[in-house]
């Protein structure tokens, strides 16, 4: 189970890192392409997994996609290299929180260590960031605050954790390759963002919060609706 675990977590790791260089030699149709490959890598994924997991996967590709809406496109926060949103970000949201749970998974009995690490990771990136890096990080600084309370004082720290390591690996490869770049300043508040900020998992984590807390809700209302649908049938013949 512990291989299992560790293999998907480098197999999804793998495959983003993979579909980040390809977008860099595509336009627009090339991008749509990789889009459609990556929701089939995600239902692939999906397959082996229980429905309620099926239902976070679901509900932190919707939530995310909001926030790439808001924070991408209407606010500014951050712009990808073709200036819209890549078909194979929603998608690619739902591996990340895959990669982040079976990397969790794969330290299941070092869950501590794992959350330990990530602690003194985001805590260190956050004051490198508003002391000695190049670019002031301000924003990530207060992102670091937010994720390190949820590693601390959270539901599930070690998912939390594994998310985190997932996300800030990608961020560092995502705005090396120039897929996506980090405006230096939040648009509106003055607020000095590095490129990539320390604590953007923090708005990944607040993605996975809302997936953990909403699934068992989904799927109880789910089977409702399917034990009331017969009812319903019988009652409009």
């Amino acid at each position: 189970m512990r291989s299992r675990a560790g293999f998907g977590a480098l197999a999804i790791a793998g495959y983003l890192a993979a579909l980040l260089a390809l977008d860099q030699l595509v336009s627009l149709p090339g991008q749509l392409l990789l889009g459609a490959v990556t929701w089939a890598a995600l239902v692939v994924a999906c397959v082996p997994l229980t429905p309620e997991r099926r239902a976070q996967v679901a509900l932190v590709v919707v939530v995310a996609t909001g926030g790439e809406v808001v924070g991408s496109i209407v606010w500014g926060l951050y712009t990808y290299r073709l200036e819209n949103l890549p078909s194979f970000v929603p998608p690619a949201h739902g591996l990340v929180y895959l990669g982040g749970v079976a990397l969790c998974g794969w330290a299941a009995r070092h869950g501590r260590l794992l959350v330990a690490a990530a602690l003194v990771a985001v805590g260190g990136w956050g004051v490198a960031g508003i002391s000695v890096l190049p670019r002031e990080d301000l924003g990530g600084a207060l992102g670091a605050l937010l994720l390190a309370l949820f590693l601390l004082r959270g539901r599930d720290p070690a998912v939390y954790a594994g998310v985190f390591f997932v996300v800030a690996a990608l961020e560092l490869y995502g705005t090396a390759l120039g897929t996506w770049t980090w405006a230096e300043r939040a648009p509106g508040t003055g607020i000095s963002q590095g490129n990539p900020p320390s604590g953007i998992a923090s708005g990944y984590v607040l993605f996975d919060i809302a997936a953990l807390a909403l699934a068992p809700r989904l799927l109880a209302a789910a089977r409702a609706g399917r034990q009331a649908l017969p009812a319903l049938v019988a009652g409009l013949r």
